[in-house]
């Protein structure tokens, strides 16, 4: 199966998702689904399965998949501990990084910055989500490193969309390097400190966010 064409289709299916095209309890058919993206199944299926994955569609047994959109309070409270895994991170990280990977994050950090100059938040996001993830590996802690990810991969859609609010992928930048400078020192409480600024979502990006993803009050 074309891995890149279910991807594609992923990020279409949360862009209706998250505009409402697509409310929250719709139904949503492979057979149509399919004929609107003029493809086969599979790849729909595979993007179904992501979106599950990713708390923004339900498996309903015998019934289908069926959108469901997180809650404002839901949708904090995940953004919430995804803050205190990844600051948990970067404590540990500020002692065990090596030299190499410190090198891979000013390198994700210099094609970060290129994307803030393109305007291009899709290319932004890639290369923030290589940022994070070594982090992740570097904190070497396994069990943490798995957690961080699979919170991670639930937020994408969330995440991803942040990055559209005016001004806010030149901040994120301004975070990056506040985080490499304080890994750079072996700082871990001020590495800590800013990785948890950097994913908590107040202010702002909450009533941002909000608006953007058509939250239920469920």
């Amino acid at each position: 199966m074309d891995q890149k064409l279910a991807d594609t289709i992923l990020n279409e299916l949360e862009e209706l998702i998250l505009d409402g095209t697509f409310e929250n309890g719709e139904r949503l058919d492979e057979v149509t689904l399919a004929k609107r993206f003029g493809v086969s199944r599979t790849p729909v299926r595979e993007a179904l399965q992501k979106l599950v994955l990713a708390g923004l569609v339900e498996q309903q047994p015998r019934r289908g998949a069926f959108v469901r959109q997180p809650g404002p309070v839901e949708l904090i409270e995940m953004f919430e501990v995804m803050a205190e895994l990844e600051a948990s991170c970067a404590r540990f990280a500020a002692s065990r990084i090596s030299d190499e990977a410190l090198d891979e994050l000013r390198a994700a950090n210099q094609r970060c910055q290129a994307a803030v100059e393109a305007n291009d938040a899709d290319r932004y996001y890639e290369e923030n989500e290589v940022f994070h993830k070594i982090i992740y590996r570097q904190s070497g802690n396994g069990l943490l490193e798995q957690e961080a990810l699979r919170l991670h991969r639930r937020l994408k859609p969330f995440r991803r969309v942040q990055l559209r609010l005016r001004g806010r992928m030149r901040q994120s930048m301004a975070e990056h390097l506040e985080i490499v400078e304080a890994l750079t020192r072996a700082d871990a409480n001020a590495a800590a400190e800013a990785l948890r600024a950097h994913v908590a979502v107040q202010g702002e990006k909450f009533h941002h966010l909000a608006a953007t993803f058509k939250t239920s009050a469920a």
